[in-house]
C-alpha cells in the first residue's frame, strides 16, 4: 500500500483507489444529514407544527417515498448526460440548501392554534430540496465507487464494504448529535447540524474531485454543452428542469394521498409490463429467473413497510411509552434511531463470515429462505416489544431494553434481506432489462415506505396541541396493531419458506 502524495499515479487509499476516501467522505456526511434529519422529522411534525399523529405519519411517509423514487430519476440523468460526478455536486448543494431551510423554523402557531403557513411551506419547500438532492446524489455517489474499479478487479467488494462503512458511522453518529441537540435546545440546532455536515460534505466532494482521476465525468461533454433552447445548454436546461422538479416535490409531498395514488398506479404498471416481457420475449428460463425476482420484490414491500416504522411511529412510541432513563438523564427519543447503524455496524462482519461458512459446508440458505428469516425477525420484534410491555404492568413506563430488542430483531432481519436484494436484482433480471428491474426494486421500497405510512396511522392516538389526551387508550392501541402485524409477519415468513423450494427451482441454479 502506498501512501497518499502530490503527483502520483499510482496512489492507494489503504490498498484502494484515492476517490474511495471522498467518496466514503461525501457519503458519510450526506447520510449524517438525512438521518439526523429524519430521526427528528415526526418530533417536528407533531410537536412544532401540531399536526395530529394521523397528518404527520401521511407527511413522513409520502417524504420517505418519494426519497425512495427520485434515485432513479437522478441516476437516469447522470447516465445519460450530467456524469455521476455533476449530478452528486448538484444534488449536494440541494441538500444543503433543504437542510438549512429546515433550519428556519419560526414560530410554531400563529394566533392560538393556527399553524403559520409562511413558515409550513418554507418546511415543505425544504422537504422537496432534500428529496431532489437525494435523488441526483444516493445512487451517483455509490456509481462513482463502482468507476474506480477496473472489471474484475477483486478489491471491489470491499471497496463497497468500506464505503458503507461510513454510511452507517454517518447515520449513528447525526441520530444521536442531531436528535440530541434538536430535542434539548430546539429544533433549528438539529436540523441545523444536518445542514453544517451536509456542507462538509459538499466541500469534502468539490476539493477532492481531482482524486477521482477523470472517473464519472458526462458520457458525451459536447452533447452536455450543446445550445439547445434560448441559447441555454442542455446542462443548463437540465439543471432548470429540476428546479421545476423541486416545486413539483413541493406540491407533492402537501398531497400524500396524490402521492400514493401515483406509487400504485406506477407500480401496476411496471408489474404488468414485467409479465409482459417475461412472457412474450424471454425464454423459459429467463421468465421463470423474471417471475421468481418479481416475487421477492413483492415480499421485500412487506419487509419493508413494518421495518420502516422506526423512524414514524416507533419513534414516537419512544417518546410516549417507554422509560428513557439512564443514570438521572432522559434519553431522547430520536436518539434511539442510531440503534439500527449500530447493530449493522457490529454485527454485518458476522453475518458476512456466517453466510460464508455455511457456503463452504453447502448449507447456505437460498435467497428466499433469507427473506422469509427476514420477515419473520420484523415480525418477531413486534411480538417480543407486545410482550415486554403487556407483562410490565400499570403503575409506570416500561424500560428501554424491549425497544433496544425490537430495533435488534430488525436489524438481523435487514442483514437477511438488504444485503442480497440487490444482488439477487441482478443475478436473476434479464440483462436486456436489468436496469428497468432495478428500478422496480426502488420504486418497491418507495411503496413500502407510503405503506409504511399508511400503518402508522392505525397507532395514531388522540391529541390536542400535540399532548395525547388517554394515554392508557394510545397505548393499548399501538399495542394491538403491533401484535397484528407481528403475527401477519409471521404467517407471511411461515409462507415464503413453504414455497421457497418452489421459488428456488424457479431461479435454475442461481442461488
Amino acid at each position: 500500500m502506498s501512501t497518499i502524495t502530490a503527483g502520483s499515479s499510482d496512489q492507494t487509499f489503504f490498498g484502494h483507489p484515492r476517490g474511495l476516501v471522498i467518496c466514503f467522505a461525501t457519503e458519510l456526511w450526506e447520510r449524517f444529514s438525512y438521518y439526523g434529519m429524519r430521526a427528528l422529522l415526526i418530533f417536528y411534525l407533531t410537536q412544532h407544527f401540531l399536526f395530529t399523529d394521523q397528518q404527520a405519519f401521511l407527511i413522513y411517509g409520502a417524504y420517505t417515498a418519494m426519497v425512495y423514487v427520485m434515485p432513479v430519476v437522478g441516476g437516469i440523468l447522470a447516465d445519460r448526460y450530467l456524469g455521476a460526478r455533476k449530478a452528486v455536486c448538484f444534488g449536494a448543494i440541494l441538500l444543503v440548501i433543504g437542510h438549512f431551510g429546515m433550519a428556519f423554523e419560526g414560530p410554531a402557531t400563529v394566533e392560538g392554534s393556527e399553524r403559520s403557513n409562511f413558515y409550513l411551506q418554507i418546511f415543505y419547500l425544504s422537504l422537496a430540496l432534500i428529496i431532489t438532492g437525494v435523488g441526483f446524489l444516493k445512487a451517483n455517489i455509490s456509481t462513482i465507487v463502482g468507476s474506480l474499479y477496473e472489471e474484475g478487479d477483486p478489491r471491489r467488494d470491499s471497496g463497497f464494504t468500506i464505503f458503507y462503512m461510513g454510511i452507517n458511522i454517518g447515520a449513528f453518529a447525526s441520530s444521536l448529535l442531531c436528535g440530541w441537540l434538536g430535542q434539548t435546545y430546539g429544533w433549528s440546532y438539529g436540523f441545523g447540524l444536518a445542514g453544517i455536515g451536509m456542507l462538509f460534505g459538499l466541500v469534502v466532494f468539490l476539493r477532492g474531485q481531482d482524486l477521482l482521476e477523470g472517473h464519472a465525468e458526462p458520457p458525451d461533454s459536447k452533447k452536455l454543452s450543446e445550445a439547445i433552447f434560448a441559447g441555454l445548454s442542455r446542462e443548463k436546461l437540465i439543471y432548470l428542469g429540476s428546479i421545476v422538479g423541486v416545486l413539483v416535490v413541493w406540491q407533492l409531498v402537501q398531497h400524500q394521498q396524490l402521492v400514493g395514488n401515483l406509487l400504485m398506479g406506477s407500480g401496476g404498471i411496471m408489474l404488468a409490463a414485467i409479465l409482459g416481457y417475461a412472457f412474450f420475449k424471454c425464454t423459459p428460463v429467463e421468465r421463470d429467473r423474471m417471475l421468481t425476482a418479481s416475487a421477492l420484490i413483492v415480499f421485500s414491500v412487506i419487509f419493508w413497510a413494518l421495518f420502516e416504522q422506526a423512524g414514524s411511529s416507533l419513534n414516537l412510541f419512544a417518546d410516549r411509552i417507554v422509560d428513557r432513563s439512564f443514570l438521572g438523564w432522559e434519553i431522547p427519543a430520536s436518539m434511539f434511531q442510531s440503534l439500527n447503524a449500530f447493530f449493522i455496524f457490529l454485527l454485518a462482519p458476522l453475518f458476512s463470515i456466517l453466510w460464508i461458512r455455511l457456503s463452504t459446508r453447502g448449507i447456505e440458505p437460498s435467497t428466499p429462505v433469507k427473506f422469509s428469516l427476514a420477515i419473520l425477525q420484523v415480525g418477531l420484534g413486534f411480538l417480543v416489544l407486545v410482550f415486554g410491555i403487556s407483562t410490565f404492568g400499570d403503575g409506570g413506563k416500561p424500560g428501554m431494553i424491549w425497544l433496544v430488542l425490537i430495533y435488534l430483531l430488525h436489524t438481523t432481519g435487514e442483514l437477511c434481506l438488504s444485503p442480497v436484494g440487490l444482488s439477487m436484482i441482478t443475478k436473476l433480471s434479464v440483462g436486456r432489462v436489468v436496469g428497468m428491474m432495478m428500478g422496480v426494486w426502488f420504486l418497491a421500497s418507495a411503496a413500502a415506505n407510503y405503506i409504511a405510512s399508511l400503518i402508522a396511522t392505525l397507532t395514531s392516538a388522540k391529541t390536542i396541541d400535540g399532548v395525547v389526551l388517554d394515554q392508557a387508550a394510545a397505548t393499548a392501541n399501538v399495542l394491538a396493531v403491533y401484535t397484528n402485524v407481528g403475527w401477519l409477519a409471521v404467517g407471511v415468513a411461515v409462507f415464503l419458506l413453504l414455497i421457497s423450494p418452489l421459488l428456488r427451482k424457479g431461479m435454475h441454479g442461481i442461488h
